[in-house]
């Protein structure tokens, strides 16, 4: 298996390459040469796996420069009870009106992030280890890839982690997370700007290729194609789960940002996985919805950003939505390139001569939630169910119920647990969320992080001083 850019610029790599790379030399994104199909045999004989051996299995097809038994233990070092609260490692939670949530944030922080992350942290320290060198990651994070790229790799062997997060606009939660971390090889800087401006800062860096090189600079946000991978090992779990009968379809509604999440959905569904529907769910910051809902793709500034109260979705620039567009395109990295260029030049590029595709071909609909969406959603699944859902999954359900159909599951993916959102979930049923005993005291830990103003070269320099 070999992997290419969306922009052309790269000759084909192995994964272990991309893995240390993140962004493609050309600013480009990376994609396996040709993506495995999964025939209906093959997806009944995986009925009776436990989530490692799944993940083993699907890995395993994009990943085959690292033998088949180390990569088995590495998927069942990172998905074990112990690091998930769950034996199960994603369950399944029957709501009502015919949705179930697949359980994603039973992990060590309380999000769905933390399922490709676990297997990141195994994966970069085994790469590591063979190849006798070390790697600096520099990310940004609108609250939860953060905390669970940090929880994951502190203290791994020939890595360290620098997390770039908008000063302000986190959760308390989401901020004690990360910056309570006292382990030698976490930094935290919290820039004076919104998400989208640490990820230019992010992006800028990792396309310095001198600087980049020098330094060992690595990605972990979904950038990196091993995330991607990871992710999607959920959703054939989920339709394992939710179904009986070979061929039989499952929608899934994924609440989106940086458009990670639901684009492993695209991709299982690619590989030959029943997926009826991928209902795309955002919240005010709706630039990802008014795509599929028009092919117009027309980012916001910083300045008309929402700040909300599903905040790790407040993004307007998805990183990952390029790999959608080089399939939309037909894979010519050519046209993938001009709709970049244009967007530079102009701030968007029109697509919507091809906006029939969207679902026909590829199954997408899309919706917008809004604050008090999200109020009213909490409250009524809360009083029906006895479920208490976090502000992202409330997005994710609201668009939902609208594409509901009569003997098709629709599962939900869970982003977060509400406990890291106990403002909102106060504001909507009347009394804070639950938090495990583990985390009780996590507010009163001292935190350690550098607050900086929004400007590349202050990190750059950060980065030389402190590598």
């Amino acid at each position: 298996m070999k992997y290419l850019s969306t922009r052309g610029g790269m000759e084909p790599q192995s994964f272990s390459d991309i893995l240390l790379e993140g962004l493609a030399p050309d600013g480009g994104l990376t994609l396996p040469v040709s993506l495995p199909v999964i025939d209906a045999a093959t997806l009944e004989s995986w009925r009776s796996l436990d989530y490692a051996g799944l993940a083993t299995e699907i890995l395993s097809l994009f990943i085959d420069d690292i033998p088949r038994q180390d990569l088995a233990r590495l998927s069942a070092a990172a998905y074990r009870e112990g690091v998930f609260s769950s034996s199960a490692i994603v369950p399944l939670k029957p709501l009502n009106q015919g949705l179930t949530l697949l359980g994603l944030s039973e992990g060590p922080t309380l999000a769905f992030k933390d399922m490709a992350m676990q297997f990141l942290g195994q994966v970069f320290e085994y790469v590591l280890t063979q190849r006798k060198t070390t790697l600096n990651i520099l990310g940004a994070t609108s609250g939860d890839t953060g905390s669970a790229a940090e929880y994951a790799l502190r203290g791994k062997q020939g890595v360290s982690v620098f997390m770039l997060s908008p000063y302000g606009r986190m959760s308390a939660f989401q901020r004690a997370q990360m910056y309570s971390l006292q382990d030698s090889n976490i930094h935290n800087i919290a820039i004076k700007g919104v998400f989208d401006e640490c990820q230019d800062i992010v992006k800028a860096l990792s396309n310095d290729l001198e600087f980049k090189a020098a330094y060992k600079l690595g990605a972990v946000n979904s950038i990196n194609w091993a995330r991607i991978a990871a992710q999607i090992v959920y959703y054939f779990w989920g339709w394992l789960r939710a179904t009986t009968m070979p061929g039989q379809q499952v929608s899934f509604a994924v609440p989106s940002g940086n458009f990670g999440n639901i684009l492993a959905g695209h991709l299982a569904r690619q590989m030959g996985l029943p997926v009826r529907r991928l209902v795309l769910a955002t919240n005010e910051n709706n630039v990802l919805e008014e795509f599929f809902r028009t092919g117009i793709y027309r980012p916001r500034s910083a300045a008309d950003t929402h700040a909300t109260s599903s905040p790790s979705m407040d993004i307007s620039r998805a990183s990952n939505f390029e790999r959608f567009i080089y399939d939309l395109l037909d894979q010519d990295p050519a046209r993938v390139s001009a709709c970049w260029a244009q967007l530079a030049q102009e701030g968007e590029f029109d697509l919507s001569d091809m906006q029939p595709l969207f679902e026909s071909r590829y199954g997408f609909v899309s919706g917008v939630s809004s604050h008090a969406d999200r109020l009213q959603t909490i409250q009524s699944v809360y009083q029906d169910t006895g479920v208490l859902i976090d502000p992202h999954t409330a997005d994710g359900v609201k668009v939902a119920a609208a594409y509901v159909e009569p003997g098709i599951p629709m599962l939900v993916l869970e982003t977060a647990l509400p406990a890291k959102f106990s403002e909102t979930i106060q504001q909507a049923i009347g009394q804070e969320a639950p938090v495990p005993a583990h985390l009780q005291s996590l507010a009163d830990l001292p935190q350690r992080f550098d607050v900086m103003d929004c400007q590349t070269e202050l990190v750059r320099d950060y980065l030389v001083r402190h590598i």
